[in-house]
């Protein structure tokens, strides 16, 4: 195995000091490996995407998602590991890493996507919020393995890979107001100080988005493959939807202005659905997006530390405009639909009874699995037993939470030899 000089025992180092004899695995194959074998990775193929998982076999789900991000980021990986004159043979950027990055991304997301999301956070507001991010960070942390609730151990280089946002609940909140998204549950402030190594961040490093754009090289090519993957495969998903049909999409381009000659993103897709050839035009441009990136050196508070700190991705002006532009039709003509939105109501109010329902403390009924209520009767505050019922409700995917709720609410749906999950 070729010695890798970009990394030092710095970034290898973990929670937790633990024996490593293997010498057939590098230390970020490890984290890589132990994502993948973890029932929380295998319940993203039940988790949405953009279409409620189940809903037809060719939907993306959040397993597929990540398994085409984590393509991405590898590509980009060696992309650049070979094109870049700031590596070299033996000083590159370890793909192994960035695809445990890409693969644990959506780690966190609850059961009906961003919906989902949002109304945890709702749910959450006076104790702390919900946050994908932040809860992919408490599963490796903290609670990824569900026998011991260990977390998974990882290394400083991995927790940091994930880290897009640095920013904590409490420097987001404004009187009454709470964030809505984009930040660490205040509780992990001790993550940030460990993948820092204990250095404070300067006093320009201000909360919020300056503070959040301060990533390490790995975190910023896994959040380039989430949205490449995302305002392209995605993209893919809403044409055979019927969302993305070619008079949508001409009365969407003229609302806005964009061009629909050939070569122009908006051109290209309408010939792409005319041909019936949306993967492929889809496929050609995530290749291209790939070689566009190149590194460009930085000096900041890390940089002495660690070489992943020492360079910033850059993506061609023309590769970020398209994606913006993509996701902005996207949002207007799928996420703003009627029908996703009626999905999306029907998923706030199913978490919403849920939570109501298995979060009253005075009922005299044992409804939730006995490991989960022996945890929660040991939270020692109220803040701790929500947190606790939040973690539940996140881990369930769509049809789990579906099949619950339905098993308390439908008088003749269900039996007793039901399993909850």
């Amino acid at each position: 195995m070729t010695k890798n000089t970009f990394y030092n025992q710095f970034d290898t180092e973990r929670l937790s000091e633990e024996r490593h004899d293997e010498t057939y695995r590098s230390p970020f194959q490890v984290d890589r490996d132990r994502v993948l074998h973890t029932p929380t990775f295998r319940s993203l193929q039940s988790k949405t995407q953009v279409f409620w998982s189940g809903e037809y076999d060719f939907y993306r789900t959040r397993l597929t998602h990540s398994l085409e991000v984590a393509q991405i980021g590898r590509s980009i990986c060696n992309f650049l590991n070979s094109r870049s004159n700031l590596l070299s043979d033996d000083y590159f950027i370890d793909s192994d890493l960035v695809e445990a990055a890409c693969l644990s991304h959506d780690l966190g997301h609850p059961p009906f996507g961003h919906a989902g999301e949002r109304t945890l956070n709702r749910l959450m507001g006076e104790y702390g919020g919900f946050e994908g991010n932040a809860q992919t960070l408490r599963l490796l942390g903290d609670r990824i393995f569900s026998a011991s609730k260990t977390g998974m151990n990882p290394s400083r280089a991995f927790v940091d890979s994930i880290l897009k946002y640095k920013t904590l609940w409490s420097e987001l909140c404004d009187g009454d107001m709470r964030p809505n998204n984009h930040f660490l549950y205040n509780e992990q402030a001790h993550y940030l100080d460990w993948v820092c190594g204990g250095r404070d961040f300067p006093t320009e490093y201000t909360p919020g988005k300056f503070r959040d754009g301060f990533s390490s090289i790995e975190c910023q090519i896994m959040d380039l493959a989430d949205d490449t993957a995302y305002s392209l495969n995605d993209l893919a998903d809403s044409v055979r939807a019927g969302f993305l049909t070619i008079e949508r999409v001409e009365r969407w381009a003229d609302e806005n202005n964009c061009g629909v000659e050939k070569g122009t993103p908006v051109g290209d897709l309408l010939r792409s659905i005319r041909g019936n050839r949306v993967e492929l035009m889809a496929g050609n441009r995530i290749g291209r997006y790939i070689q566009s990136v190149r590194l460009e050196e930085d000096v900041n508070f890390m940089s002495g530390v660690s070489n992943r700190y020492k360079y910033k991705l850059v993506v061609d002006q023309g590769v970020q405009s398209e994606t913006k532009e993509f996701k902005k039709m996207a949002y207007d003509l799928v996420f703003k639909s009627p029908e996703l939105n009626q999905l999306e109501y029907k998923g706030d109010h199913l978490l919403s009874m849920l939570w109501e329902i298995l979060g009253d403390e005075d009922s005299p009924y044992h409804l939730l699995p006995q490991e989960v209520a022996s945890e929660l009767n040991e939270g020692e505050t109220e803040g701790e037993r929500k947190r606790l019922l939040c973690d539940f409700l996140a881990s369930l995917t769509d049809g789990s939470a579906t099949r619950l709720y339905k098993r308390l609410m439908v008088p003749d749906f269900g039996s007793i030899g039901d399993l909850l999950g």
